[in-house]
């Protein structure tokens, strides 16, 4: 490694930005000098964020010598400069090296591979240029949205396949071109055995989530697409947590990765046990809130978890910052006002 302070279920979706309109649209805003005034950006967010997308060392995108009609994609998407993640793997991801980056959940990992693999990506030629690994279906179709709208001045076609899938759909979808391909890796493995999609001209493959990834349940799976791209291929991982197993798949399939750790400490983790979150309030490095509700009988699980977790876990507060509600928090206050008040 080296290290660096700086720098599934029933789902096929195939999308392409390529119609004559959009084509003739964007080309004008290409040759355009004053192309950024003309975009149709969303409203400024300006809810509060944490260090972990604050803490930044200045970059623009535009300092990556990007594709005009990429940088169009971000800006419209909302996103005005690259987070820290973003920030050291971009240009590192540009050069085609192998990149084994650590940074935590809602940093902006996903655009932090998404942005290079569309960039590097050429649409007159018809092949699968790219594979992104998800271990589920929600992930696959987030991913997707995120290639759809970044590339929608640029024709790209993005494929999403997952477990469950009709494979009637994927012939047919696989029939046409094809450029990015999204996917879990039992229904990819699936495709390229039955020799319906071919990645044996795909240089560049990414693992999202690749703690989850790197399980035993699809370590098998990995070995066997890995072995069917090519040499030379890219391999990027991504993730906020490695398991020891890391090691085994980096020496097997990885070139002298370039190391990126914004996290406080780069642990190889044990067995573990994780706990799922719950909603995705938090994103981005926004500040969030998420409520579970417990019945009268789960009163002994949360004691359990509590006990467990070294820790204690409060009922709603009567005032919380309503900032971190979508809705107006004035009027769940008032529900739970009236509900007190009926008892």
């Amino acid at each position: 490694m080296t290290n660096s302070d700086d720098l599934t279920v029933a789902t096929t979706t195939t999308t392409t930005t390529s119609n004559t309109t959009m084509n003739t649209n964007t080309k004008s805003f290409v040759d355009d000098l004053n192309w950024k005034e003309k975009l149709k950006l969303p409203p400024k967010d300006n809810r509060p964020k944490t260090s972990d997308v604050t803490n930044t060392k200045g970059h623009s995108f535009e300092d990556y010598c990007l594709k005009r009609e990429l940088l169009m994609g971000i800006y419209e998407k909302g996103w005005e400069k690259p987070s820290p993640v973003q920030e050291q793997s971009i240009p590192i991801a540009l050069t085609g090296r192998d990149v084994l980056a650590r940074a935590k959940n809602g940093t902006g990992k996903t655009g932090a591979y998404t942005i290079p693999i569309i960039e590097r990506i050429d649409p007159n030629k018809n092949v699968v240029q790219a594979v992104i690994l998800v271990p589920t279906r929600e992930l696959a179709l987030q991913t997707s949205a995120i290639c759809m709208e970044l590339s929608k001045h640029i024709q790209l076609r993005v494929m999403v396949t997952t477990g469950g899938t009709s494979l009637r759909e994927d012939i047919s979808r696989l029939q046409e071109i094809v450029h990015i391909i999204i996917a879990t890796p039992g229904r990819l493995l699936d495709l390229v055995n039955k020799n319906l999609a071919k990645i044996d001209a795909c240089r560049v493959i990414v693992l999202d989530e690749a703690d989850k990834l790197l399980s035993q349940d699809y370590n098998h799976l990995l070995d066997e697409l890995l072995y069917t791209m090519p040499n030379d291929r890219q391999v990027m991982l991504f993730s906020a947590t490695f398991p020891l197993i890391v090691d085994d798949f980096i020496k097997k399939h990885m070139k002298q990765p370039y190391e990126i750790n914004l996290m406080e400490e780069l642990t190889l983790k044990g067995n573990e046990t994780y706990l799922h979150r719950i909603g995705r309030s938090g994103r981005y490095g926004h500040l969030g809130l998420a409520i579970s509700l417990i019945t009268y009988d789960d009163r002994f699980t949360v004691h359990k978890i509590e006990q467990e977790l070294g820790t204690e876990i409060l009922p709603i507060p009567r005032h919380i910052d309503e900032n971190l509600y979508v809705a107006k928090v004035s009027t769940i206050e008032q529900s739970i006002d009236e509900q007190q008040t009926d008892k």
